[in-house]
């Protein structure tokens, strides 16, 4: 996997510890953290920006903070399960590893063009 791509997985998990703790933060201490989290989530997503087409960046990361963040809040904060809620997860993060294969595949027939 690309280090650019293991950024924005990592900030894509930072997402969905933020969203929950701007819902569940009770003290200075969890949002001290939550505001941490926001923070080097943006800064990992803006260095992966750099080299990486924006719009399926954004895809994967949106994609992975909201599918997380619907799942933790059914397993940890005890959100009702829905199996609708679960059918549309399946088909966003299809969606997103869909984006993500083509974004690679044009990368590697990019670097076959340019000789790399």
């Amino acid at each position: 996997m690309n280090r650019n791509w293991l950024f924005v997985l990592i900030a894509g998990v930072l997402e969905i510890f933020w969203v929950s703790g701007l819902k569940h933060a009770d003290n200075s201490l969890e949002w001290i953290v939550t505001i941490a989290a926001i923070a080097t989530s943006f800064c990992l997503l803006t260095y992966a920006s750099k080299s990486l087409p924006v719009g399926t960046l954004y895809a994967v990361f949106t994609g992975i903070g909201t599918a997380g963040t619907v799942l933790a809040e059914m397993v940890v904060f005890g959100e009702p399960f829905n199996m609708y809620k679960i059918i549309f997860i399946a088909t966003l993060l299809s969606g997103v590893v869909g984006l993500k294969i083509l974004s690679s595949s044009k990368e590697t027939t990019e670097m076959e063009v340019k000789g790399g």
